[in-house]
């Protein structure tokens, strides 16, 4: 390491040489060519197409200019060199920097700064700037189902990268706190905090604004930021949900000691030509200092903003605009630049590779040369991953290793820095302490204590409720070998539904793949997709059937699996029953009776009369009759075959039916994962608290075949796997005595007889 880093300072002093030539750059001044007669420019803006051609004495001037430029440039390189060989003294003496070092380059010396600095950090010749445990800011705007799964992305990236606390201020509105707050609460990330702020409180500030951009209001929330975040907040990082870090965000955060004078904003400029008014005949677009700057990536000083009264800034500028432009087409970038137009003081220029804007008709190729040179990547287009750029396959698959990575990886300690204590971190590791590692069944027992990061409404959700209160939502749950039932489910129940879903990162997006090329989902907005993350052995079957009950927005619920089929029209005709049954006054559990074919294609019956047909010819059977006969037996299905209305029938031993109930009801006992008692348990809990059950006379639903789940494998051929559940049951009928009391005494009595 020492060798390559005398390597580098041995160049950066050639470099140094090299730029130590004033006779050459007064020739350059005073001519203005070389001998081949072409004119030469000592700034990369001159060679830019849409520059301006000005006149020789004007040539002189801003040569002038840019040796002056070239100068400082040369001071500060000598200070870095000075300060290379200073660290590498020090580097000698056995002595550690303890804080970050930082490069960043300005926009007239990228080239050199390519040379001098390879890769995206280097532990050579940079200036420490950024402490090791120092918080970084970031602020982003999100609203809605979808950019909340695009800042997960873009957090992931972030996170992948980085080495210093972070501290997330998400402006969201109530869709997006509720799904980010889930699950930055159970990705349970160490040394990162998240604040929310509603933007729905933040309308009013700038719906005044008329705004042709596809973000539409939350498009110009940005502007508001010095008003939204907390006054001792000095400054801040903020970008857009698009974003994919290549680099580590500490590095950008570093740009700020860079700020001088009445610099408050630092921006990376509009990489297509949008400002310049020549896309189309009769473009107009908003005042801007050349190209303009894009707003993807901002930092904010947000102390000086506030002493410049920003607020009254933009607002004063964007009056006096929307008078001849009416509207603002890209949001709070319009007036982003105005105000730069009007006080062009107020911007340090970032690097464009700090925003590699990923639009049609931009010049994005112009900010790298190497996979090293990529910092930010910025998708700013409504087409997103199908925009025109001769690289985009390379973006397309760094983004999508994002998109894909495993979220738990990034469950990383930051060794040496002090965290903030989590009250749901201690009591974790203080549950999982008190468990015993000898144990047969550790693994068991800690499953129910592993917080599954979770993502809710992974698509777009729409529900509105019924006016009579008797709506009903069908409630399952399902891994990636299920996901075929979900469009005949679809097809056969018409109400509300909710979904947990146990996936990997990577068959999220298959899954979202799937639902987007599919006309019977997208057709159907009402219902959720709650994605529970993978992690652990087991599959935590009662933790998912809890996070879909959890998020049912009915006052009832049908608890079913994923793999039965109701009967067409059962939706009305359990709110039928809701009402006939009185269940809003009455503790009720009403019964669906279960059915089950071994054909993989079935004529669907569309009636009762027709599916006691079927039972006759064999074509059907009642549930698991061959298997677990006591499963279901209690639902006495001799006398449903003849009922014509509801009757009630008793607990008995190993009862598990499908049931309908109110939305309070007790959850699933976490302790129960893989197959085995999950639902016997529940359904044990509700007769101890007393529910009634009834079975419904003109209600069934039917199991369809498909091979046989991992855990069921398990259970068969893994004889600790059965002795552990023996144990986990005997555990929790001692749990319902002390519940319950006397009345849980007769579950013991009859699992004895059973």
């Amino acid at each position: 390491m020492l060798g390559f880093c005398r390597g580098r300072r041995k160049f950066l002093a050639a470099s140094l040489t090299l730029l130590f030539v004033p006779a050459v750059t007064w020739i350059y001044l005073f001519t203005g060519h070389f001998d081949d007669g072409k004119s030469v420019s000592l700034s990369p803006l001159d060679t830019q197409p849409h520059s301006p051609r000005y006149a020789a004495s004007s040539q002189r001037e801003s040569l002038e200019v840019r040796v002056r430029e070239v100068e400082e440039e040369n001071r500060v390189l000598r200070k870095q060199l000075s300060l290379v060989q200073g660290r590498s003294s020090s580097h000698r003496h056995g002595n550690r920097s303890k804080t970050y070092s930082m490069e960043e380059g300005t926009g007239d010396s990228e080239s050199l700064r390519a040379g001098i600095v390879a890769g995206n950090s280097s532990e050579c010749g940079q200036q420490p700037v950024v402490e090791k445990c120092e918080t970084i800011h970031v602020a982003i705007v999100c609203a809605g189902y979808n950019a909340s799964r695009d800042v997960v992305t873009l957090v992931k990236s972030v996170l992948f990268h980085r080495r210093n606390p972070l501290h997330f201020h998400l402006i969201a509105d109530s869709i997006a706190k509720q799904i980010l707050a889930t699950l930055f609460e159970t990705w349970m990330v160490p040394a990162v905090r998240v604040d929310f702020y509603d933007a729905d409180e933040l309308k009013s500030e700038v719906s005044w604004i008329p705004n042709k951009h596809y973000s539409g209001i939350y498009g110009l929330m940005k502007l508001v930021l010095t008003k939204t975040l907390p006054a001792s907040l000095e400054r801040v990082i903020v970008l857009d949900t698009d974003i994919t870090f290549a680099t580590d965000i500490a590095e950008l955060w570093a740009v700020f000691h860079k700020f001088k004078g009445q610099q408050v904003l630092g921006l990376v400029e509009n990489q297509s030509d949008w400002y310049l008014g020549n896309l189309w005949k009769n473009h107009r677009p908003w005042p801007a200092l050349g190209r303009g700057y894009n707003t993807g990536v901002i930092l904010l000083l947000l102390d000086k903003l506030r002493k410049m009264k920003w607020e009254q800034m933009w607002r004063l500028t964007a009056e006096r605009e929307l008078m001849s432009m009416l509207s603002t087409s890209l949001a709070d970038q319009d007036i982003f630049n105005a105000v730069i137009k009007q006080n062009p003081f107020l911007v340090h220029q970032l690097p464009c590779f700090w925003n590699v804007q990923l639009s049609d008709h931009t010049r994005s190729e112009q900010c790298y040369r190497d996979v090293s040179d990529l910092k930010v990547i910025h998708w700013n287009s409504p087409k997103k991953l199908r925009v025109k750029n001769k690289h985009v396959e390379f973006f397309r698959n760094l983004y999508l290793t994002f998109l894909e990575y495993d979220g738990n990886l990034l469950r990383r300690e930051l060794f040496g820095c002090p965290s903030e204590s989590d009250v749901n971190s201690e009591n974790l590791q203080k549950q999982l302490s008190e468990l015993d590692e000898d144990d047969l069944c550790y693994e068991f027992r800690r499953e129910r204590f592993t917080v599954h990061r979770t993502h809710l409404y992974f698509l777009h959700y729409e529900y509105e409720p019924a006016a009579d209160d008797t709506d009903v939502t069908l409630v399952a749950q399902l891994s990636m070998d299920r996901l075929q039932m979900l469009e005949a489910i679809c097809k056969h129940w018409e109400g509300p539904i909710s979904l947990a879903l146990y996936l990997s990162d990577a068959e999220a997006q298959q899954f979202l793949r799937y639902a987007q090329g599919s006309e019977v989902l997208l057709n159907r907005r009402n219902v959720g997709y709650h994605i529970v993350y993978k992690e652990g052995q087991f599959y935590p079957v009662n933790l998912l059937r809890n996070v879909a009950m959890k998020h049912v927005s009915t006052p009832y619920m049908f608890l079913s699996d994923i793999d039965f089929l109701p009967m067409y029209g059962l939706y009305e005709s359990l709110r039928k029953s809701v009402v006939q049954l009185d269940m809003s006054n009455t503790k009720k559990a009403l019964i669906i009776p279960a059915f089950e074919t071994l054909r993989y294609r079935l004529s669907f019956p569309k009636s009762k009369a027709e599916l006691l047909s079927m039972l006759d010819m064999g074509t059907l059977f009642t549930f698991r009759y061959h298997v677990w006969t006591k499963g279901h037996a209690p639902t006495n299905f001799a006398k449903w075959r003849t009922a014509t209305t509801p009757y009630r029938v008793e607990w008995e031993a190993d009862f598990e039916p499908y049931v309908v109930v109110r939305r309070n009801c007790p959850e699933y006992d976490r302790r129960f994962v893989g197959f085995g008692w999950n639902k016997v348990a529940h359904i044990m809990e509700l007769d101890a608290q007393e529910y009634e059950f009834t079975v419904l006379p003109n209600a069934y639903m039917i199991h369809m075949p498909h091979a046989p789940s991992f855990d069921i494998t398990k259970f068969r051929s893994n004889k600790q796997y059965r002795i552990c559940l023996k144990t986990l049951k005997e555990e929790f009928q001692q749990d319902m005595s002390r519940r319950y009391g006397f009345t849980a005494l007769k579950y013991l009595t009859a699992e004895n007889n059973s």
